[in-house]
């Protein structure tokens, strides 16, 4: 028996290193990254200018194409991304849609919706990682940051920002202000007060619309009369919604320019942008969405981007190492605006120039020459990190 004993103990050996060899040649599992796209679009009252509907799946396109591109170089290091959609027509189907996901794994989410429901959902889904491309509101990049949201839409006073710069250049510094009466268009108008009051701007008059008939021809007899007031060099206009808006440019009494929500327009993006890399990025969401793409679906879209920039970089999906990645300014992002792009680490805010255009055209880009920063040119557009009082970088879930 000994010899048959001397004789198994090397063959076992050998079987036990090949076993191991086996095992160490075996291929890497592959990552599923799961991420959750949330959206709650509240309904709008009726508008005077209807003419052009305005897209009922903006966010949604973007994060889906984002997924695409994602899995076209994820595949090569076994990534593999998928989108978990629910858009809801309230804000608590919403909440339990949400809960739905968590409980099914889903740590990573792309949000589209108002500022609450956004809060609602942080809170609710603590131990996740939200990217907001869906709510502008400047509170969230001020005074009520929450620890686990980052923000790929520009807040209003970026957009606000990036349109007084360009108005400084051009020496219009005498505002004729009109506001709509919702929320959002009062949030605006905040927005461009602090924008006149940080360039040096004048607002020589502020007038509110108030007419609240659906009789477009007069809308349009209005508007003359309406902004009849002291001389001013520009109408500024405060209407999210597209209420009047849309009725200002050549019906105002002085023969001026019209900008803000409509006229000349601040934006994330616009079918216009097409340096850098741009045009073929429109392409292809033109090909997949069978339309242009607009502001959200580049928040969406730049938000998936970024998720999946970080799975890369760790190839790892955990909500709060991705989180400190993408709080980590050393981690470039590309969004095809000629700028590698990164997140504040003192309210999560993507760092981004800022479009100024007209339906047709492209006019300029925020920052603009000469408007310096000690850190970083695009962070003299909304809030500054002495101008908040929070600090993402140092905060913990």
């Amino acid at each position: 028996m000994r010899p048959i004993r001397r004789l198994l103990l090397p063959c076992l050996l050998i079987c036990l290193g090949a076993s191991a060899a086996c095992l160490a040649a075996a291929p890497a599992a592959e990552l599923q990254v799961r991420i959750g796209y949330l959206a709650y679009i509240p309904a709008t009252g009726p508008l005077l200018s209807n003419v052009i509907p305005e897209p009922t799946d903006a966010g949604l396109r973007g994060a889906e194409l984002a997924i695409a591109d994602s899995n076209s170089t994820g595949r090569f290091l076994k990534h593999n991304y998928s989108l978990e959609v629910s858009q809801q027509h309230d804000s608590n189907a919403l909440l339990q849609a949400a809960t739905d996901l968590h409980q099914q794994g889903v740590r990573l989410f792309v949000v589209n919706a108002p500022a609450a429901t956004l809060r609602q959902l942080s809170e609710q889904l603590k131990d996740s990682l939200l990217l907001n491309a869906g709510s502008a509101d400047d509170a969230l990049r001020s005074q009520q940051c929450l620890p686990n949201v980052l923000h790929t839409l520009p807040s209003r006073a970026m957009l606000a920002d990036a349109l007084a710069q360009f108005l400084t250049l051009r020496k219009w510094t005498r505002w004729l202000l009109i506001t709509g009466p919702t929320e959002d268009d009062q949030a605006y108008a905040s927005a461009l007060r602090r924008a006149a009051k940080r360039f040096g701007h004048r607002i020589v008059a502020e007038k509110p619309w108030s007419f609240d008939n659906d009789q477009r021809r007069s809308a349009q007899a209005e508007m003359p009369l309406f902004t009849q007031t002291s001389e001013y060099d520009v109408v500024l206009v405060a209407d999210e919604r597209g209420d009047f808006g849309e009725y200002l440019p050549y019906n105002t009494w002085y023969p001026r320019p019209v900008a803000g929500t409509q006229g000349l327009t601040p934006t994330a993006w616009h079918k216009t942008v097409e340096t850098f890399g741009a045009a073929q990025l429109q392409k292809r969401f033109e090909a997949h969405a069978g339309r242009w793409m607009n502001d959200r679906d580049f928040a969406a879209w730049m938000a998936v981007r970024s998720l999946a920039t970080a799975v890369t970089k760790q190839r790892a999906s955990d909500p709060m190492t991705t989180r400190h990645l993408l709080l980590n300014e050393q981690l470039p992002l590309d969004g095809f605006k000629g700028r590698k792009l990164s997140f504040r680490t003192w309210n999560g805010q993507l760092r981004q120039p800022i479009p100024l255009v007209h339906p047709r055209a492209l006019v300029s880009t925020s920052p603009q020459d000469g408007f310096l920063h000690p850190h970083n040119e695009m962070d003299s557009l909304g809030y500054d990190r002495p101008e908040v009082s929070c600090d993402l970088a140092g905060s913990s879930n």
